[in-house]
């Protein structure tokens, strides 16, 4: 990130329209950067130890070769985007005695602010060093100097937003709730902590450079002071899905290869069938958009390290260097369920993780990965507290909830566990002078 002067991209602040017609933040997050330095660095702690018009996004190239991806468009970046290396996640909750004007206020803040931190840009026009020296600065400047390493800022809305747990209608929008926007149902397996779990808002900033991720969220959360609380984060690294042809499928801690046969940016019939919210479905305003389930998955590493290597192939499905079936073939291979081996019949177990998740089984569904390993250090027990953070995409959330179900007797539950969860309607993309959800409010 850097000041205006940036040749990031070769981007001006011109270039980034304010959020509906606003100069700049409200009044409201001015004063949240000058009051929020305590929020913003519970960003960095709270849970995690230590779009363009086009389904991909426009990435132009910026300072350093890294690419710049623009904020606004049909559908928000950060889904079909080539998928970066690092990852911070933020879920917030809105702050009592906050109004539906304190909502929409914060919603234009964030997406004045978003715009620009993905052009390379500082938060604000005076950012970290030009304003005065006897004010703390708007942008907290830890990015200074960085290109905008792909930074991509994706921004939902979830079940407690519209109807809060004791069942009020805060801010007028209970009507707007899509009716799919629930609170997802126990699984089986889950042992969720409660405070790594839901949130009105979430934050997810995706970048190549882990301190460009982070700078993102931080700032966020200091703009959001008075009105939002941080509820929970994780920090990611080492993507374990991909979305384009290009990139080489990502291996996650059990050391295979994650991500296979996720769906890519450029499969436009895939997409509209399996991830972006249709005109014809309900409600309107999530035309163009999705839904997004994240689920912390615990890895138990020490036990799935001692397990014998045909054992874990058995588990997955799949060979553990090539990636390939265990019907044969290579990576891409589709999988034979009926094929018999001499060592196996049928060659890939029928709770094998492969032929569990796999479409044939289930009415053809299919899901738009996006998610990162983490490491949160180490356990009291001197494990690693490590595991996936699992993050989907889909049309609806029936998607997840019957694969997760078809999951219920995968081979793989004996050394994962579910800690954390949460579910999140994705609105479209915004449109250059209008913010983020602001065909929510009409």
């Amino acid at each position: 990130m850097t000041n205006d002067q940036t040749d990031a991209g070769d981007v001006s602040p011109a270039e980034v329209p304010p959020a509906s017609g606003v100069p700049g933040l409200s009044r409201r997050g001015l004063l949240g950067l000058a009051a929020g330095i305590g929020a913003a660095g519970l960003a960095l702690g709270a849970g995690a130890g230590a779009a363009a018009g086009v389904a991909v996004g426009r990435a132009k190239s910026g300072s350093g070769g890294a690419s710049v991806y623009d904020f606004f468009g049909t559908h928000q970046a950060g889904i079909t985007t080539p998928v970066q290396d690092h990852l911070h996640f933020a879920s917030f909750d809105m702050m009592a005695r906050t109004t539906r004007d304190d909502l929409i206020e914060l919603l234009q803040d964030w997406t004045y602010a978003a715009a620009r931190m993905s052009q390379g840009l500082d938060v604000s026009a005076s950012g970290a060093v030009g304003g005065s020296p006897e004010a703390p600065p708007d942008d907290t400047g830890e990015a200074l100097g960085l290109a905008a390493n792909g930074l991509t800022i994706t921004f939902g809305f979830g079940p407690t937003l519209f109807v809060a747990d004791d069942g009020t209608d805060r801010y007028g929008i209970a009507a707007q709730q899509p009716a799919a926007l629930q609170k997802l149902p126990a699984f089986l397996g889950d042992d969720l902590d409660p405070e790594a779990t839901g949130g009105d808002l979430f934050i997810q900033a995706c970048a190549d450079d882990p301190q460009v991720a982070v700078h993102a969220v931080r700032n966020l959360s200091r703009i959001a002071f008075g009105r939002a609380r941080l509820r929970w984060s994780q920090l990611g690294f080492g993507k374990t899905s991909k979305t384009t042809s290009d990139q080489a499928t990502p291996r996650n801690l059990f050391g295979f290869k994650d991500g296979t046969a996720n769906i890519l940016a450029d499969d436009q019939a895939a997409l509209d069938a399996h991830v972006w919210v249709a005109g014809s479905d309900e409600p309107a305003w999530m035309a163009g958009g999705s839904y997004l389930v994240a689920r912390k998955i615990a890895m138990l590493i020490e036990t799935w390290d001692r397990v014998r290597l045909s054992e874990q192939n058995r588990i997955i499905g799949r060979d553990k260097g090539e990636g390939a079936p265990l019907s044969g073939g290579v990576e891409t291979t589709e999988p034979d369920f009926a094929a018999s081996t001499a060592t196996a019949s049928p060659a890939i177990d029928a709770h094998s993780h492969v032929r569990l998740a796999h479409p044939d089984f289930n009415d053809g569904i299919r899901i738009l990965r996006r998610g990162y390993n983490y490491v949160d250090g180490n356990t009291n027990l001197g494990r690693l507290d490590a595991g996936l953070f699992f993050l989907a995409y889909q049309r609806s959330p029936e998607q997840f909830i019957t694969l997760q179900r078809a999951l219920s007797t995968d081979l793989m539950n004996e050394y994962v566990r579910h800690i954390g969860s949460g579910i999140w309607a994705v609105p479209p993309g915004a449109e250059a002078g209008s913010y983020i959800g602001a065909g929510l409010f009409g």
